[in-house]
Formats: structure tokens, sequence, C-alpha cells
């Protein structure tokens, strides 16, 4: 059977199981359909939250980051696997406990105003359509490679799927789904890891793989790829680093608050029976993330080398660099480059016309590198790749069963649909629940509710299918800025919410508003959104990295530093909570017990 056909077979397979569990596992009440009626096991829903989490950009884009980053790379693992741990320390249980629907609706209760409901509203819907264009950019991508269709189209599929099973399933449909998907996503990244640790290695696991010697040697795999990259002028690939030290703290610290912070991720924790199962099926989650989170710096390191040996064949063998038959000809170029350029992921330009493909890094500070190669005729870098493709053309670039290719397209598209269901569902929430029942319409039916929510996550759909295909201009980034977002606007005042009960409702709605708005403005400027670009204002406070070496996707973590010094200084000079606002505090704070989860006041 030929690679396309096999791939259509597993694609039409999976969306197949997930549309008929969704069909199984519809909503019939509001309960169930925002939080699967309370009645999730804590396992399920760990496996659950893991595929809710673990999106396009942790399947897809992390290798590559890490591929193209190296040891810099690791702050993603360090951030996004803390920012469990953050949760299941810090939130999960008191909010649970707490027996609300969504963060938007603990906000307003906690803070006895529909304002800050309000407030939270727009931070919520602020991050989670940031972060819907990486996913629905995600879907594009996976589709227009793998189905031979374009990007728009694959975009278009995904809206259809996503609907079937998201509308009429809601937050139970989703659920069951998403640990379908988790089993999908999972298998598709770790088989074709273990068959290139196996080639490159003799060692079935990947995570030790990654420090064992290459096979029939006695030098390590990393010792080998730190010896390619070094000699095409890239940096040591295990000592490079993502910018200053305090940009790496601050940049970790910005996604594990932002992951601790993230509205969709947030909710699955009010879809298990008692606070204890929010514990437990948090440290479900972090184990089912490990698994995946521990095989990416193996798939990052392994790609790397195994692309390097494809176009630079002699300085992979131990050759010299710059003789001739260390880059490929174009026309010898393997059909896996083929069919990565047609989707416009992989490029090649000839700049010196040599029929050759050269593959280095041409802005090296090595003048040895550079030198050597200026003398052997080379005029740049001649093959970009973009870090997307990294985990999705690894099993063809070592040259796997066509099975495998099709698991991991399945894989991909699963883990952006997953992640993408559970953000239309806090979108959806958001805008049915804490606006048209807790604000607008307050005594509106159970079954009005339930239509106007899925009308909602079908109004979503369409605005992130539409985002998907038209990104804005600063869509590089979107989804480390959703980070950035929920750090800076919605992290505070819950954890404000629990540990502060002297904090009032003005405090909390100043530093929301503060938190995220300096975080806007920092990535805005930057990119020269709001302003002219090479006017003095741009190049003071937009420069590249211009807040103390802060990259803006780091920036999250001192608009919540402003979150929490606003709300703070705002609370000392207003009125403090009435008392049984801060009995409840204290109460939710007590870990024993829960209430039942109906939304109710």
């Amino acid at each position: 059977m030929d690679l396309q056909t096999t791939i259509y077979i597993g694609v039409g397979l999976s969306f197949a199981l997930y549309i008929g569990i969704a069909i199984w596992a519809r909503a019939g009440s509001t309960s169930e359909f925002y939080a699967a009626g309370g009645s999730v096991h804590p396992v399920t829903n760990g496996m659950a939250t893991a595929a809710d989490w673990m999106s396009a950009a942790s399947f897809i884009s992390m290798a590559g980051l890490i591929s193209n980053m190296g040891y810099g790379g690791g702050l993603f693992l360090m951030g996004w696997t803390g920012g469990y741990v953050l949760l299941a320390m810090l939130l999960a249980p008191y909010l649970r406990k707490f027996g609300k629907f969504t963060v938007p609706q603990f906000i307003g209760d906690r803070f006895y105003s529909k304002t800050a409901s309000s407030v939270a509203v727009l931070c919520l819907l602020t991050a989670s359509i940031t972060y819907i264009i990486g996913q629905m950019t995600g879907v594009g991508v996976a589709f227009s490679r793998f189905l031979g269709v374009s990007s728009e189209v694959g975009i278009y599929v995904g809206m259809g799927i996503v609907f079937l099973y998201a509308v009429f399933g809601g937050m139970k449909g989703i659920t069951y789904t998403q640990v379908a998907q988790y089993i999908v996503l999972i298998l598709a990244y770790t088989v074709p890891a273990i068959f290139i640790s196996l080639q490159l290695t003799g060692m079935p696991i990947p995570q030790l793989g990654l420090g064992s010697n290459m096979v029939g040697t006695d030098v390590s795999l990393l010792s080998k790829l730190d010896m390619v990259v070094t000699d095409l002028g890239f940096g040591q690939y295990t000592t490079t680093t993502a910018g200053s030290t305090l940009n790496m703290f601050v940049y970790t610290l910005s996604l594990m608050i932002g992951t601790a912070g993230l509205p969709h991720v947030i909710m699955r924790f009010f879809t298990v029976p008692t606070v204890k199962d929010a514990r437990s099926s948090a440290g479900w989650a972090l184990v089912f993330i490990a698994i995946l989170y521990t095989t990416a710096p193996a798939v990052a390191a392994m790609a790397k080398l195994n692309l390097h040996g494809t176009v630079n064949t002699a300085v992979v063998t131990g050759g010299d660099l710059y003789a001739e038959e260390s880059s490929i000809k174009a026309e010898d170029r393997p059909d896996w480059m083929k069919r990565w350029e047609k989707t416009g992921l992989l490029k090649f330009e000839d700049k010196n016309g040599d029929g050759r493909i050269q593959y280095y890094n041409d802005k090296t500070k090595s003048e040895e590198a550079a030198a050597k190669a200026e003398a052997a005729g080379w005029k740049g870098n001649e093959l970009t790749v973009n870090a997307d493709i990294i985990v999705l053309a690894n099993p063809e670039i070592a040259l796997l069963p066509n099975w495998v290719i099709a698991l991991v397209a399945a894989g991909g598209l699963a883990a952006a649909l997953s992640t993408a269901a559970g953000l239309l569902m806090a979108i959806s929430s958001a805008v049915s629940h804490d606006l048209i029942k807790n604000i607008f319409v307050p005594d509106i039916s159970e079954k009005n509710e339930l239509l106007a929510g899925k009308i909602s996550m079908a109004v979503a759909i369409v605005i992130a299918g539409w985002l998907g295909l038209n990104p804005p201009g600063f869509a590089a980034g979107t989804v480390a800025l959703a980070f950035g977002i929920a750090a800076s606007s919605l992290f505070p005042a819950i954890m404000m919410g629990i540990f502060s009960k002297k904090m009032n409702k003005e405090g909390a709605i100043a530093g929301m508003l503060s938190g995220l708005a300096v975080t806007l403005f920092y990535v805005f400027a930057h990119k020269g959104i709001f302003f002219v670009k090479g006017t003095e204002f741009v190049d003071m406070i937009g420069g590249a990295n211009s807040f103390f070496g802060i990259t803006p996707e780091a920036f999250g973590a001192i608009g919540a530093l402003v979150n929490f010094i606003v709300a703070f200084a705002v609370d000392k000079v207003t009125k403090e909570p009435p008392e049984h606002i801060q009995h409840m505090v204290e109460a939710v704070r007590i870990p024993r017990g829960s209430k039942a989860v109906d939304g109710a006041h």
C-alpha cells in the first residue's frame, strides 16, 4: 500500500473514532456540557488533561524549538511541566472545592463583582483566541503535508471535525475524545522515537538513547552532534542558551505561571468528583505529559543529526566539511525533501549555482569556518528548514515504514484538535455562562443556556478558523504570547483570590487590567505594531530585547509582577472585602470536602 493511501486510512480511522465517542458521550445538561457532570475518574481526567495540554505546540513545535536552540530549549520543558506542579499544589484543589464551572465565575464570586468577572472574561478570551491561532495553523500544516490539500482546506476540515464532537458533546464529549486523542498522539510521538533511537544508538528507550554511544562507535550521540553543528558554524548544541540567564529565568517563570493560569487547563479540574481527585488528576496529567516531554529532547537531537546526515554527508561521517561531497546534489535530494518543499516549510535556493545543497550557518562568528566556506565557493546557506517540520518529517528522514508516518500524521492532528476543542470550550463557557447567564440574562433556563453554549462554540469555531486562515502579523510566537497573557492577568488574580482574604475587588480588577495592558504593550511595541518602526520611541521601548534583555515571549512574568504590585497598592487604599467573602476564602482553603459542581451561586 502506498504512503498516501496509508495516511488517508490512518487519519480517517482516528477521525471516525473521535466522532463516534462524541455521539456516545454527548452532553444532555449544562453540568455535562461545562464540567462533564463532575464525575470523571482522576486517571481519565489526567489523560484528557494531558491531551488538552499537549497542543500542536508540544507535539509539532517543541522538539523543533529544542532542535534549533539546543540546551536553551530546555526552558520549555521546565516551564510547561513546572506549571502543572503549581496547578497541583496551589490551584486545582481549591478551585475544585469552590464548585463552579469556570475561572471568570470563580473570580466574579470571590471578588463579589460582575465587573471583575467581565474583566476575567476579557483576559480569558484574549489568551484563548491568541492560543487557538497556533492550533489552527498546526492543523493547516499537518493537513497540507499529509493529506495533499492546501492549508486552507485543512483548516476547514479541522473546523468541521471539531464542530462535530465539541458542539454536540460539550465537555463530556471532549473529555472522552481527548482520552482517545492522547493515546493516538503519544503512540505517534514515541513509536518513531523508539525506531530512530534503535537505528542510531541501538537503545530502544529514546531517553536513554540520547546519552548513549552511536552504533559501532565509542562516541556518544550528543558528542557527535556537538561536533557536527560546530563544524557547520552553529553554536555547541549542549551548551547554547536562549539569551541571557535573566531572560531564561523569566521565560521559564512566565511559561510556568502561564500554564497554571490557562483557563482551558484549569477547567479540566472541575470535572472530577472531589478535591482529592483534583489533586490526583493533576499528578496523573504530569505523568502522562512526562512521557512525551522526556522523549522530546531525544527526538530533537536525533532529528537534527539525521537532517545533517541527509544534506551534509561528509561532516557527519567525519570527512572534510568543505569538500565537494559535503553537500548533496540538488537533483539527488530525497523524496521527503521534495514533499515538504510543496508545503513551503522547507525551501532550497541554489545561491552559488553549483547544483548542490549547502546547509550551514552563514552568519557564523567563527572566522575559520567563514574562511573555509568562502574558499569552497559557498555563497550562503541554501536550505531553510521550518522548525515545525522536525517531528512530522522525522520518520520520513529516517526512512521508517509508511504506517509509522501515517501514525505521526494522525498524532499531529490529534494534538492540534484536542487543544483547539479545550480552548473552544473555555471560550464558549465564558460567553454563555459567564456573560449571558451570570450578567445579562440571570434567569435563563438550563435548556436555553445549553443552546447558547452550543451557539457560542459554533461562532468561536468560525472565528478560530478565520484567524487560522488570516493570522495577524504577530502570529509567529502566538502560543508564547498566550502564556504571557494568562500569566500576567489571570494567574495573579486566582492566587490572590485563594490565598489573600483581604484582597478586594478594586485591587483585583486594577491588577488584571494593568498586567494585561503592560504585557500587550511590550509585545506590540517590540514588534512595531502600535508605532512606526525606526522612531526613537520604538528604538527605546520596542528594540530587540530592550527591557533588561527580556524577549517579548518572556514578558508575562513581568506583567504578573506588575499585576501583583498594582493589586496590593490599590487594595491598601480601598475598602476591604465583606466579612462573608473573607470567611468564604478561609473555607475554600480548608482541604476537606467539596461542593457539587453545579455552577450555581
